[in-house]
């Protein structure tokens, strides 16, 4: 199995370097500043499209973290291009913020202060001052951690709420895009929460922040997760009252590696029981939305009871980790078979190899989705991430 495992992580330390490099080569706005806001599916590059706070956090995310791996300078270069990029154009100096897109020349657009977008700011900074030590990197995701708990709290019934205007005052539209609920409290931005946290603590150790991702946990494992089916509950209104919806086979096993790891990294023995049990649970729950060609299927519609037949790039990167995840902790080759046979369909199907990065998905007949490459929510996260995971996980197998 170890020639199995090395053969793998080969491949993807090719494949994040591949992704790297088209991120390196074809998003750079060489017309303006940061990173190109759209390019399309047949790799057109839409030089005036607005570009999103997520991607750009996203971005220096993935090229901070990679860089711990590669010590390519040139990938430290861009992550300080993407620090540079949001302190001058999305950091709101006046409201302590973050603005959800601006212009394609850098002018705010949408100044809402949403809650997901300032997570991954948080993410993004505190994986950049790792590598940098940049001490303007470390103010800006304290600074908005104190701002989404003096804002977005909830004292009464605990919690975070998704959205505010730039003064921080109520909105009436709280979702992060056409197909959510407008609901006040969802699992997606409660789990991104949680992570931009526990990326904080690992390298700001404040007790204070400590007792609040504990707390969040306890959160996220009292609402969130249906331990009675192994999928995540999504949406609520203030007083925790389930919106039901559907269920997302990509953020349910995105969460079942995720939340296990910010338990470890605060080393809450109780929580990381816990998430342990979790983790298998929901990728045992997963296993209802892998096709026999290995894909993991998009959504499960609980209102007409019916199969979102769409195979997305980023549910097979998460499924990939989680799945991995899951034969870490109990050794079962069922767990890394899916691993494996999944891999094997993103490569057949998922990567571009001709132009680069992963296609954003397949309809149920493989016909390819038209949709970006790049762009509001195409980013090179989960994919770079799944990458990342695995090198390191594999690395320590000897």
């Amino acid at each position: 199995m170890s020639k199995q495992l090395k053969q793998l992580q080969s491949e993807l330390t090719t494949e994040l370097n591949n992704i790297l490099d088209y991120w390196s080569k074809f998003t750079i706005d060489t017309k303006k500043e940061g990173f190109i806001g759209q390019i399309d599916s047949n790799d057109h590059i839409n030089y005036q499209a607005e570009k999103g706070s997520v991607l750009n956090a996203r971005i220096l995310w993935t090229f901070s973290a990679a860089y711990q791996l590669t010590k390519k300078e040139e990938h430290k270069c861009i992550a300080k291009r993407a620090f540079d990029y949001i302190v001058n154009h999305f950091y709101d100096t006046e409201f302590g913020g973050v603005f959800w897109s601006v212009h394609y020349d850098g002018t705010p657009k949408d100044t809402k202060n949403q809650i997901y977008a300032i997570a991954f700011v948080i993410y993004g900074m505190t994986e950049y001052y790792a590598i940098s030590k940049e001490e303007k990197a470390l103010e800006i995701a304290i600074n908005l951690y104190q701002k989404i708990q003096e804002y977005c709290y909830d004292p009464v019934n605990k919690g975070y709420l998704e959205a505010f205007t730039r003064e921080w005052k109520n909105i009436d539209d709280l979702r992060l895009s056409d197909k959510d609920a407008n609901e006040k409290k969802t699992m997606n931005t409660h789990l991104h929460i949680v992570e931009g946290y526990a990326n904080l603590y690992k390298v700001w150790k404040n007790e204070n922040l400590r007792n609040v991702i504990v707390e969040l946990l306890e959160v996220i494992e009292t609402h969130f997760i249906n331990e009675a089916t192994g999928h995540l509950k999504l949406f609520f209104d203030e007083n925790w009252t389930e919106k039901p919806d559907v269920i997302s086979y990509g953020h349910d096993i995105e969460a079942s590696w995720l939340l296990l790891q910010c338990a470890e990294i605060v080393g809450n023995q109780k929580l990381i029981d816990n998430y342990t049990k979790y983790a298998i649970q929901i990728t045992d729950a997963t296993f209802e939305g892998i096709d026999n060609d290995g894909g993991l299927w998009y959504e499960y519609d609980l209102k007409t009871s019916e199969l979102v037949t769409e195979k997305h790039w980023w549910p097979q990167a998460e499924l990939i980790i989680g799945f991995y995840n899951s034969y870490q902790l109990t050794a079962k080759e069922i767990y890394l078979d899916v691993v494996l046979k999944n891999w094997a369909f993103v490569k057949k199907y998922i990567l571009d190899t001709k132009n680069g990065e992963w296609y954003w998905g397949l309809n149920a007949d493989y016909s390819l989705m038209p949709k970006d490459k790049a762009g509001f929510w195409k980013c090179p996260y989960h994919n770079g991430r799944a990458c990342i995971e695995l090198i390191s996980r594999i690395g320590n197998i000897q």
